[in-house]
């Protein structure tokens, strides 16, 4: 029994040891696959990978305003998780009722990087310890430039690079308001919604991402 958990504890701490190394890495690396992007290709092998890694000072400023308009209004201020939205969303649920907005860009950048779709404890716990680690050792501004370039944003397309070619056919440092918050608004399920052209649904959600933008205000995340 000693030596069973003198193994698991040299397994535990090994996976620790290898969790924080991979963080650590790509705090300056950048990421070239996602689980989820794994899963998708295994799911539909026919449908092309379009993912192309820029820098953060390579996607329109309009872009990571309109997300953080959108998904995480507070991105700037918490420490990965955004506890009054985790509260209006357990308030919501007891009372039958859904609502978006809970996962901080920051839990979404854990997730999407660094683990696979779930809605289980464990993966929940996975997540919340991935978002702690990118919170301690990564800059806002390096998530958010991570977040910017998993995430899906169509069907096999991730990332501003890959989604700007792909909905406008122009490079992600070209994107004005609207565009940008046209690709904001597809993200609940950029599967099934398009940005271009946009469904009446889409356009007003861009519309209000737009006006959501314009109250926020010029903003700025520094390394």
């Amino acid at each position: 029994m000693k030596k069973f958990f003198r193994f698991l504890l040299k397994l535990i701490l090994g996976l620790i040891g290898f969790s924080i190394f991979m963080v650590l890495l790509y705090k300056w690396v950048p990421v070239p696959l996602t689980p989820l992007m794994l899963i998708r290709y295994f799911e539909n092998p026919e449908e092309p990978i379009k993912h192309d890694w820029v820098s953060y000072n390579e996607i329109s400023g309009y872009l990571p305003l309109a997300v953080l308009s959108s998904e995480d209004q507070n991105f700037l201020n918490h420490s990965g998780f955004d506890m009054k939205a985790i509260e209006k969303a357990i308030e919501n649920n007891n009372k039958g009722k859904r609502v978006r907005g809970a996962s901080s860009i920051s839990q979404q950048t854990a997730k999407n990087v660094f683990l696979w779709p779930g809605r289980n404890w464990f993966r929940k716990g996975m997540e919340v310890y991935f978002t702690f680690l990118i919170e301690t050792l990564w800059s806002k501004q390096r998530i958010m430039e991570v977040y910017l370039n998993s995430i899906e944003m169509g069907k096999g397309v991730y990332g501003a690079e890959a989604a700007s070619q792909h909905w406008f056919n122009k490079q992600a440092s070209k994107l004005n308001t609207y565009e940008a918050a046209a690709i904001a608004a597809i993200l609940p399920n950029p599967r099934v919604y398009r940005a271009d052209p946009a469904s009446s649904y889409i356009a007003r959600r861009k519309t209000w991402i737009v006006r959501q933008m314009r109250n926020y205000g010029p903003f700025s995340i520094k390394n």
